[in-house]
């Protein structure tokens, strides 16, 4: 036995002499804290606790999920209904993932409140707007990663929104969907950026954070009354920590450890009842009334129940304010800290709150569903529609395209003559903004959030679909001759 601890110490001493294990452990757990820290503190630790879960369970489910079209939804499907522990493998992954949300957003104001963002942190707080962003990031692309009806029809219609965007619309949708259309290649890269990109901008953003709360230590619970002023208060906290100052292990660890244990232990409590069923494949032909999960719907709300010609510019605009007023919350850096001196830091955060439970309340009840006049999903076009605009009746091949405007699921988007979804563009009118050859290219390749209908459709339905849609035109206007008809 003191042989193997002879041994033992020597390979110890040995990598600490070129690691410097004993110099970052030190450093690490044993750096002060002040005595006034409590649990208003714990939710970081909680964060970094649910990252390291989804990690983990991420890995693991890597193993067996193929990212690509034909078995994304089937190899989730094997992982949920037929693998040994798959189920709960998933859940906590799902889970985990709305635990991440929920406490980053909760550790986010509970320093706001504290001003902890005030110097000398600033850049702890910057760290941590970018933390959000990127966790955001993981959130949207892992819904994606189901591949079924809510997944591909978030992006073709969060592509569609994005390709409003002014002057770089186009730009913007295309690298959402890695192309004109919606296809494996979306799925691919969004599979890249979920595993590979995003991950390791979480770690190298939580390492930098922590570096940085060991280096500038954490803030002190705020006294009214004592404002924050560059000049003095960092003396004043050196003294602070050497007065009334604890080690950070083992006695100021322990909140983090109870807490962190019950997120594990609530994570873990929700996923024996599983994750949110995958619902049904994706289906480019079927239209569906996606939902993103609670954590983005609040946003898609905003988008649905803002005036359509405000959506250009809301849907860059309000995420660029937001953020950009996060950004800027650090260069405010004096003054008071505590939250009863600081009432509208009280009000900014529970106005926020419950706006943003409002929006997840309607987002669930009504935004993604497209408003049909009619009433029908899909809905059926009027008989005004199955005329020409002269009033001419339709020629047999005008007819049957304006039969698959219905069973295609066209009109669960489109709007003709007063009849069909929102979703995208009018098109009782197309046949003057569009030739024969660019309404072609349209269904056949996608774009601006559309999905491609090249390889669904036959060229003759094709053909029928344009022959139909050259009808729409403005009353009086001559309908243009096509190879089709």
């Amino acid at each position: 036995m003191n042989g193997l601890i002879k041994i033992g110490d020597a390979t110890y001493r040995w990598l600490d002499e070129r690691l410097g294990i004993t110099g970052i452990t030190k450093a690490t757990l044993l750096h002060p804290v002040p005595k006034s820290i409590n649990w208003w503190y714990v939710f970081g630790a909680a964060v970094l606790t649910a990252f390291t879960v989804q990690l983990v369970t991420g890995i693991f489910l890597a193993f067996t999920y193929v990212p690509s079209p034909d078995h994304a939804y089937s190899s989730l499907d094997y992982i949920s209904h037929h693998q040994f522990a798959g189920n709960l493998l998933r859940g906590i992954h799902y889970w985990g993932a709305s635990a991440m949300v929920l406490l980053i957003f909760i550790h986010m104001s509970a320093h706001f409140l504290t001003g902890s963002y005030k110097y000398p942190r600033e850049m702890q707080w910057l760290t941590g707007a970018v933390l959000l962003i990127l966790t955001l990031g993981m959130a949207f692309t892992g819904q994606l990663l189901r591949w079924n009806q809510d997944a591909y029809w978030a992006i073709v219609v969060g592509a569609e929104q994005a390709a409003r965007t002014p002057i770089i619309g186009t730009w913007v949708a295309q690298l959402l969907t890695a192309g004109p259309a919606v296809n494996g290649q979306t799925l691919t890269r969004m599979y890249a950026i979920h595993m590979l990109l995003l991950p390791g901008g979480l770690i190298t953003f939580i390492t930098v954070h922590i570096y940085l709360v060991i280096y500038k230590g954490a803030s002190e619970w705020p006294v009214p009354g004592q404002p924050v002023d560059p000049k003095t208060y960092w003396a004043d906290y050196q003294e602070l920590l050497h007065t009334d100052g604890e080690p950070f292990f083992p006695v100021g660890i322990w909140r983090d450890a109870v807490f962190s244990l019950v997120v594990i232990l609530t994570i873990g409590a929700l996923a024996i009842h599983g994750a949110a069923d995958i619902g049904i494949p994706a289906n480019p032909t079927t239209p569906a009334n996606p939902a993103p999960d609670w954590y983005l719907i609040w946003y898609f709300a905003i988008l649905a129940l803002i005036p359509p010609a405000s959506t250009p510019y809301v849907i860059i605009l309000a995420p660029a304010i937001g953020f950009g007023i996060l950004f800027l919350f650090p260069f405010a850096n004096k003054g008071e800290r505590n939250f009863v001196r600081r009432p509208w830091a009280i009000a900014t955060v529970f106005i926020a709150a419950f706006a943003t439970l409002v929006l997840v309340y309607m987002g669930y009840k009504e935004p993604w569903k497209p408003f049909l006049v009619n009433g029908s999903n899909p809905p059926q076009l009027a008989s005004k529609s199955l005329r020409t605009t002269s009033g001419q009746a339709l020629t047999p091949m005008a007819l049957a395209g304006a039969h698959l405007m219905t069973v295609e699921g066209c009109t669960a988007c489109h709007l003709i003559e007063g009849v069909g979804g929102q979703r995208g563009p009018d098109l009782s009118q197309v046949g003057d903004r569009r030739t024969y050859g660019q309404l072609i290219w349209r269904i056949a390749r996608g774009g601006g959030g559309m999905p491609s209908y090249g390889n669904v459709l036959k060229p003759s339905q094709v053909n029928e679909l344009v022959t139909y849609l050259e009808t729409r035109v403005t009353p009086g206007q001559a309908i243009s001759s096509n190879p089709g008809g």
